[in-house]
């Protein structure tokens, strides 16, 4: 399709969609992921050209609790989903031809690791509720697994887009050549691999962000990192294809209450039309990473908001969110 394209995420947003916590997976993080769910709201509403945040819930009890914890930072519409993961089970919006679509791709819970109700039905939902239309694609893709330049160029991990629990019977190229088709990217930047225990199986926005054409960020490791190795990696990577790189510190090792090594990363951060959202975990680098990235949004506001409590669920800020141009 011609004029097809993805938009950047600092592109204006007539809206951001995120989701409700209520899935009994979260067990005794709930309420704390609420609270974080919250604080990112009105992070994204407080300022004055802000897009409007819209916040699914699925039944009646939940929402009278997210229009009492929300107040006037966010709107709250109905739709069934199965968790909040909307930047993976929602639509992908693209301009085409002068008018904005929802690609609605096919789901399997993250390589059939996670298959929740209603996940697979949620883009369209959006589509329907954004007045915009779904376009269904028959292939799997998530969307954190991509990430846009708006100007064709798109980055990548084989890890995700390369598993055979994804799409095993297609070839690199004709991944690339989907994505071509779907979404108009031009050029396919491919990393190798992401952080440890990431179900995501390397999710691009974990690792590597575009914040200008040409310009990406990533993490550098910290003492002791247990990403070391993948973060060197696609430092070199990215500089090997070309790229304008610019480095905040890893977390460093954030564990959940067992213990258990969880794939913290300030790269999952969202852009807003006003203010950029940066996940913080309580770590000793948490202000250094958010310093750092304001140097490299001088038009918005950046600032920290704890999210370990929603990566114990699986993900952060960039994860919970989809933006709509």
């Amino acid at each position: 399709m011609s004029g097809l394209r993805r938009p950047a995420e600092w592109e204006p947003h007539r809206a951001v969609w995120t989701a409700w916590p209520d899935h009994p997976d979260w067990g005794p993080d709930l309420e704390a992921a609420r609270s974080e769910l919250v604080g990112f709201c009105e992070a994204i509403a407080g300022s004055a050209g802000a897009e409007e945040v819209k916040v699914l819930v699925q039944s009646e009890a939940s929402r009278v609790d997210a229009e009492r914890a929300l107040g006037t930072a966010a709107t709250v519409v109905e739709a069934k989903y199965g968790d909040i993961w909307l930047r993976d089970t929602g639509p992908l919006f693209v301009h085409a031809d002068d008018e904005l679509r929802g690609r609605c791709f096919a789901w399997n819970g993250w390589g059939e690791k996670y298959r929740y109700a209603h996940d697979d039905e949620v883009g369209a939902a959006i589509c329907a509720l954004a007045d915009v239309p779904a376009d269904r694609r028959g292939w799997v893709l998530e969307g954190g697994a991509i990430e846009s330049d708006g100007r064709g160029t798109c980055l990548t991990t084989r890890q995700c887009l390369l598993n055979p629990n994804r799409n095993p019977s297609l070839s690199q190229a004709e991944v690339e050549a989907k994505l071509r088709a779907d979404l108009g990217f031009e050029r396919v930047v491919w990393l190798d691999r992401g952080l440890l225990n990431d179900h995501t199986d390397g999710h691009i926005d974990t690792l590597a962000r575009f914040v200008a054409p040409g310009r990406v960020v990533c993490m550098r490791p910290v003492p002791n990192d247990p990403n070391e190795a993948s973060l060197n990696a696609i430092i070199e990577a990215l500089r090997f294809e070309g790229f304008e790189v610019h480095t905040v510190p890893s977390p460093g090792a954030v564990r959940d209450r067992d213990g258990a090594l969880m794939p913290a990363s300030y790269a999952n951060f969202y852009i807003g039309n006003e203010t950029v959202v940066v996940p913080t975990y309580g770590s000793p680098h948490d202000a250094e990473a958010v310093e750092a990235l304001a140097a490299l949004f001088e038009d918005r506001a950046v600032v920290g908001r704890s999210a370990r409590a929603i990566l114990a669920g699986g993900g952060a800020f960039h994860c919970m969110t989809q933006e709509q141009p």
